[in-house]
């Protein structure tokens, strides 16, 4: 993806990232439609890792699951 488009990516995600509000991410992208601003500010893969790392550590305690998928995901994001 180049261009233009490639920025707002990067620009929404970065704002959701760092919390800025639903309604300060759509003013700012330039949106009247919610479904576009949720395509310009989708979840970073390393907001997503942390999610599943919740789930997975609560799991953990109680069924001592081993984590190799969060590991890989993790070695691929700090490449």
């Amino acid at each position: 993806m180049r261009g233009p488009h490639n920025l707002k990516h990067t620009f929404g995600r970065r704002l959701r990232a760092v919390g800025v509000p639903y309604e300060t991410r759509q003013v700012l992208l330039g949106h009247r439609n919610g479904d576009v601003t949720t395509h310009y500010s989708g979840a970073e893969l390393q907001e997503l890792i942390d999610a599943a790392e919740k789930v997975v550590s609560e799991k953990s305690r109680a069924y001592a699951y081993k984590k190799p998928a969060l590991r890989l995901l993790r070695r691929a994001v700090n490449r």
